[in-house]
């Protein structure tokens, strides 16, 4: 149930103390002996808060000297980019990294405007460097909690493909760095920030970015066909290029808000009555859907940009889901130099409305584990065609079938929003319910079941035969799969499948509890009745343990 709250705006009562959870930042000294201390990587980076412990200058410089060491064992030479969103310990955590990455003789890559820099900008300008034949291959590391709380922050690292790194490094990363906390950090090597500062390169993020778009979409369009957009940074590091996107393609764009505040004062509170910077929740984008009716198309990102919310005035706030299935059948009929070949990739847990639409296109869909790290390769390669999770992330070829980024990416999907109004004429909402009309109308929730630590890793590694269970919902089951269709991976918990309807099961990586994902195309009791059944399947596994 949602805070009395949800949806308005935040009090001075709302806000972090700034000051205070800086000062937490280097005066905390996490203890490696407590488990929710240690350094964790979850399916994006690892992150936490000064102020409980989880995210302090001894966790960045940890981070940093194991990232160090895994480059080294990999052959990766080159620079290290560098980049930062708005969060409060984002700034202090970036100039940890910077004094690691100087004390090790390794050159970082800052922005050159001395400003933000969003995870799909890095991950474009490491696939650009590695693209373009350097002898050494460059990495990154981003510095953003993404869509958490001001209180929050993160840290995340990309190999040479651009992407977020797959579990064995993060693995391999996380282990070392947790040894080196334990030994005091004594083997952590450092340099003062005015030396580190001495050797970095400078390259401008904001315009080898913006400056490459046309090769990825089509503004003419969207220029010509004079759409009005509304562009809401949400505080965070697409600020900047979203006024210089304006300016340089000559588009009737406004920047909704401009402003960037550690506190986010200016944010409606989140569902559960945090500040929360997701430009998929109706709740922190109640200010921008409040004013739908000024613009064709209103966008949101979050704090790094790699999440993209899109708001039309017929329809408000899409669903991520809905919005992707848009996405994808505009991007087949309309992007001729990509090869029928290309798969469209979609997580376990992703609306099956994309299924059908990807069926009649005559394509295959590629389906993998929750995370978007997974479709990375296949965009790197060029043999999927979009990515895209039910979080609102996605990313997708140029226009020519090579690679874009390897990241989800806010900024382009918001763009795209925006062409696929100005070519077809019509809002990405009304494109929806045309396909409603065609594949039928899914009900789809997320909700939430209680499980203690031992039933979690029960469920992350279960085999189809510990499943029993002939129907869901008066349905005849027709798959129970722990792995995904498309690579093989593990899912990490279960998705039980019939024709019209589905479910997946899997534990929260930080609370004791599991997470079922439910689509129903016979509507929102039958949805309801798929969830019961998937809550009663999991509980038998979990009793049976």
């Amino acid at each position: 149930m949602a805070h009395n709250r949800a949806g308005r705006p935040a009090r001075p009562g709302d806000l972090v103390d700034v000051p205070g959870l800086v000062t937490a930042y280097y005066s905390r000294v996490p203890d490696p002996g407590e488990s929710t201390q240690r350094v964790i990587f979850g399916t994006s980076g690892h992150r936490g808060s000064s102020l409980d412990g989880t995210f302090n200058e001894a966790h960045i410089l940890a981070i940093t000297q194991a990232v160090v060491e895994y480059r080294a064992t990999r052959g990766i030479t080159g620079p290290v980019y560098l980049a930062r969103d708005t969060h409060a310990l984002s700034e202090p955590a970036w100039t940890t990294v910077l004094e690691v990455l100087g004390g090790n003789d390794i050159g970082a890559v800052v922005d050159s405007r001395g400003r933000y820099t969003p995870t799909p900008a890095l991950s474009h300008a490491v696939v650009r460097h590695n693209r373009d034949g350097a002898r050494a291959q460059a990495d990154g590391i981003v510095v953003t909690p993404s869509h958490n709380p001001p209180r929050d922050g993160g840290i995340k690292y990309n190999p040479p493909h651009g992407g977020p790194a797959d579990t064995g490094a993060t693995d391999s990363i996380a282990a070392r760095a947790n040894e080196l906390l334990r030994g005091g950090l004594a083997e952590v090597k450092r340099a003062p920030l005015t030396r580190a500062m001495d050797s970095v390169q400078r390259y401008d993020y904001l315009d080898h970015y913006i400056a490459d778009l046309p090769a990825v979409l089509n503004l003419d369009a969207v220029r010509g066909a004079g759409i009005r957009l509304g562009a809401d940074p949400m505080g965070g590091a697409s600020v900047d290029y979203w006024e210089e996107i304006g300016q340089r393609y000559d588009l009737d764009l406004e920047v909704v808000n401009p402003s960037v505040d550690p506190t986010w004062r200016f944010m409606t509170l989140d569902s559960d009555g945090q500040i929360r910077m997701d430009p998929s929740s109706p709740h922190a984008m109640a200010s921008l859907v409040a004013i739908r009716d000024d613009y064709d198309i209103s966008t949101g990102n979050d704090a790094d940009a790699d999440r993209h919310g899109i708001v039309t005035p017929d329809g408000g706030l899409m669903n991520p889901n809905h919005f992707l299935a848009v996405a994808i059948e505009y991007l087949v009929a309309n992007r001729r130099g990509w090869d029928a070949l290309t798969k469209i990739g979609k997580t376990a847990v992703t609306s099956s409305m994309i299924d059908r639409v990807v069926s009649v296109l005559g394509r295959d869909v590629y389906e993998v584990p929750v995370g978007f790290k997974w479709f990375v390769p296949g965009l790197f390669s060029g043999s999927l065609a979009f990515g895209g999770e039910e979080s609102a992330g996605a990313s997708f070829l140029r226009m020519d079938g090579t690679v874009w980024t390897t990241e989800k990416d806010g900024i382009l999907l918001a763009l795209l929003a925006a062409e696929i109004a100005a070519v077809t004429g019509q809002s990405p909402s009304t494109r929806y319910h045309e396909l409603e009309r065609r594949y039928g109308s899914p009900a789809y929730a997320r909700i939430d079941a209680p499980a203690d630590p031992a039933q979690k890793k029960l469920l992350a590694g279960l085999s189809p035969e510990q499943v029993t269970g002939d129907e869901i919902a008066g349905e005849p089951v027709t798959e129970i799969a722990t792995r995904a269709r498309g690579n093989g991976a593990a899912l990490g918990g279960l998705k039980v499948s019939t024709e019209n309807a589905w479910f997946a099961a899997r534990p929260s990586g930080t609370e004791n509890k599991y997470k079922i994902y439910a689509e129903s195309f016979h509507g929102a009791e039958h949805l309801a009745q798929v969830q019961e059944a998937a809550r009663e399947m999991v509980g038998r596994v979990l009793a049976d343990g």
